[in-house]
């Protein structure tokens, strides 16, 4: 009995090896287990959002709806008419868009140099002001709100784009400086000996040798820069307060939701148009985005 049960069990291993594995290959079945699960994962991510796509395309302000088609049958595009030609979206864009780059390319600028000393140059207290970089990112945000707008008032910039633009940089420094200090720990010190052998200096080093070869690290800081600047409700609501002229994209959909009413269908349409740059942009950097993810996030 036991010797046809040690002959039964190498058979079935290898049956389910041959089952998931075809040589040095994955077998048919597996792949289409692997593809199969990636269909049903991408499916239930946009679902919600064609759920939001449908509901723009419905007259009036109507949520609910037992069709779960689409495209609704009475579809019509008087929404998006509405946010675009007769309420402030553009203007609400244009806001955002402005203060998200300055954020975005500010923070990278201080987050680039500031690494590269945290991971070039050996002076007294730099693993204390790691840990304590890395410490600040464990603080709640609405925590920060408070001693944020004390600093705002008595600087006088309380309503001011500079004011909120400080205020993205100062929360996302930290964890970019983190990014790219990992980034550049892979990056072999002897270029940039072989560069100061042939004449550069340390500045001409950094900008012509580190930061084109930290490409995928600066596009992935600044895209969590963007992000974090684009979808910011909280810290726009107290920094801008109500000056209707200075909304950002959030703080205008705010609007759109009243007391006893709100205009889903218009706010669905602003919330699939809003979308647009941020996917653009996830599209455009997606080469690097893979490389920055795996190598600088996870040295240092």
């Amino acid at each position: 009995m036991s010797t046809t049960n040690s002959v039964v069990t190498p058979v079935v291993k290898r049956r389910k090896k041959s089952f998931f594995y075809s040589g040095r290959q994955d077998s048919p079945f597996k792949r289409i287990l692997i593809h199969l699960t990636l269909w049903i994962a991408c499916f239930l991510s946009i679902f919600p959002v064609l759920r939001i796509f449908a509901v723009s395309l419905r007259p009036g302000d109507r949520l609910l709806s037992t069709d779960l088609s689409l495209i609704p049958p009475d579809a019509t595009l008087q929404s998006y008419h509405i946010i675009l030609f007769e309420k402030p979206f553009l203007s609400w864009i244009w806001n955002s868009l402005a203060i998200t780059i300055a954020s975005a390319v500010i923070g990278v600028i201080l987050a680039a140099t500031a690494a590269y000393a945290f991971s070039r140059w050996k002076f007294p207290g730099r693993s204390v002001g790691l840990i304590f970089l890395l410490t600040t990112q464990m603080i709640p945000a609405s925590m920060l709100m408070i001693p944020i707008y004390i600093l705002a008032i008595k600087l006088g910039l309380v309503g001011t784009y500079r004011g909120l633009v400080i205020a993205y940089c100062v929360t996302s420094v930290p964890f970019s400086i983190w990014i790219l200090k990992g980034y550049y720990d892979t990056i072999p010190f002897d270029l940039e000996e072989s560069a100061r052998i042939d004449g550069a200096n340390q500045l001409q080093s950094f900008w012509y040798i580190l930061l084109p070869l930290s490409t995928p690290a600066l596009a992935i800081t600044f895209l969590f820069n963007f992000t974090t600047a684009w979808n910011d409700y909280l810290l726009a609501r107290v920094m801008l307060g109500n000056q209707e002229e200075m909304l950002t994209w959030p703080l205008g959909l705010q609007r759109l939701q009243g007391q006893f009413q709100t205009q889903w269908g218009q706010f669905s349409a602003a919330s699939i148009l809003v979308m647009i740059p941020v996917v653009a942009l996830f599209l455009y950097s997606s080469k690097w985005l893979i490389s920055g993810l795996t190598l600088g996030s996870v040295k240092g």
